[in-house]
């Protein structure tokens, strides 16, 4: 008896069953697998993305940049030797002129509080503005997460759609061919059965290109759970907008908060360049040693900055500070009326295509439906040829097809409305981030 034959067969039937035994667990997995929602999607988007991590730590730095900015200028310790003779009997020597003297001291800015405050909150508020900038950025990573996860959506829908017509046109292919075997029809309805066949396949094709790049695009936003199965799209029948409140409504939004935050910095600029108008102290404390025949000293002086030429300095300094606010004031305040008006006429766009989507569902379909059924009807008693079967089959599948791109282009305007701003407060955790400027 060959007994390595026999282990090699033996080894072979083992990795063959851990093989299978592999498949079935991963196929019971793929099985189990949950079909991903649309709100799960925009949840692992805003999880994975690095850019709310990247703003995380700008806010962090920005707030411990206020603590600091809040505190007194580092004392400057000084070391010194004055008045050291350089020629004669006492050249370099640090003891036997009665003027040389070595000298330790320590000088300290003393910067108002006023102008301390104003620091601080001038990193406060850019910490308000990274965290309104972050909120901005989560609402469009979620807005954008939806729209690639209803192209998927209706790519699909798409495909499935061509892909019931093509089993309806094997079918059809089918009859023409038997009838033209029994001599009931001829060979040109068969080719041109045929022919609606391979512009099918073809058109599934196109759509199955589409699906594969639809899986790309929402992969980029959620990983590897964008190949797994779509669960059923959302109601998408109302966006929580009022259009006769829009300039209410959107003034806290992110993309004018943002404008709204950078407004506030530069009103902490303006603060900031008011108490510069007031000059800064500085005192510093010194004591001197001499030469053993003379007695020791200390000395106190007091530094002032002249600030005199107030007109051309510091007043030019906020007269800058206060054109900026008007400058970013401005910009919000345009922004809103902009964002006001596209955001309303998405609004009648959406509204239109709701009323367009409803009208083909309620008519459009069913009658081409029926006109494929009384076509199909008519070839069967043989009252109409084929190729009415395939051209009243053709115009159904064009208004089945146009129904569904109305339907994916009135859930893409749905998206955009309704995820213009963040769903989650938590991204904007500032208490003041709205507060009025002075």
């Amino acid at each position: 008896m060959d007994f390595s034959r026999t282990r090699n067969a033996a080894a072979q039937r083992i990795a063959t069953l851990v093989a299978m035994a592999l498949l079935i667990a991963s196929s019971h997995a793929f099985a189990a697998e949950a079909p991903l929602t649309l709100a799960d999607a925009q949840r692992r988007a805003v999880e994975r993305s690095r850019q709310l991590a990247a703003q995380d730590f700008t806010v962090a730095a920005s707030r411990e940049m206020a603590v600091a900015a809040a505190q007194l200028p580092d004392p400057v310790a000084t070391l010194g030797i004055y008045n050291l003779p350089i020629d004669g009997p006492d050249a370099f020597s640090l003891t036997r002129d009665f003027m040389t003297m070595r000298s330790i001291g320590v000088m300290q800015e003393w910067t108002r509080e006023e102008k301390r405050r104003a620091k601080a909150d001038r990193f406060e508020r850019e910490a308000d503005r990274s965290l309104v900038e972050r909120a901005a950025r989560a609402a469009a990573i979620r807005r954008e997460t939806a729209l690639a996860w209803l192209d998927r959506y209706y790519a699909e829908a798409q495909s499935s759609l061509i892909a019931e017509q093509t089993r309806q046109s094997r079918l059809e292919v089918e009859a023409a061919e038997t009838a033209y075997r029994t001599g009931r029809g001829n060979l040109g309805d068969v080719l041109a059965a045929r022919s609606s066949l391979s512009a099918l396949d073809d058109r599934a094709s196109e759509l199955g290109r589409r699906v594969g790049a639809a899986k790309i695009a929402l992969a980029r936003w959620v990983g590897q759970a964008a190949m797994g199965p779509l669960a059923d799209k959302p109601p998408s029948d109302s966006v929580g907008l009022d259009p006769g409140k829009l300039d209410s409504e959107l003034e806290h939004h992110p993309q004018i908060a943002a404008l709204a935050s950078q407004e506030e910095v530069a009103a902490a600029e303006v603060r900031l360049a008011q108490a510069n108008k007031k000059a800064d102290w500085s005192v510093q404390f010194m004591y001197s040693q001499r030469g053993p025949a003379y007695s020791n000293m200390v000395s106190l002086a007091v530094s002032v900055p002249l600030q005199w030429d107030h007109a051309h300095r510091q007043d030019r300094e906020l007269a800058a500070k206060l054109a900026l606010l008007d400058q970013a004031r401005a910009e919000r305040e345009d922004m809103l009326v902009s964002h006001v008006a596209e955001v309303r006429a998405m609004v009648a766009e959406w509204e239109n295509d709701r009323e367009r989507s409803a009208r083909y569902e309620r008519e459009l379909v069913p009658l081409a439906a029926e006109r494929t059924q009384a076509m199909l009807a008519s070839y069967r008693g043989a009252k109409a040829s084929i190729v009415d079967v395939l051209l009243a089959r053709r115009g159904e599948i064009d208004i089945r097809l146009q129904a569904l791109q109305l339907e994916a282009e009135t859930a893409r305007l749905w998206a955009q409305l309704n995820f213009l701003g963040s769903v989650d407060d938590a991204e904007m955790s500032t208490p003041n981030r709205y507060r009025k400027l002075p």
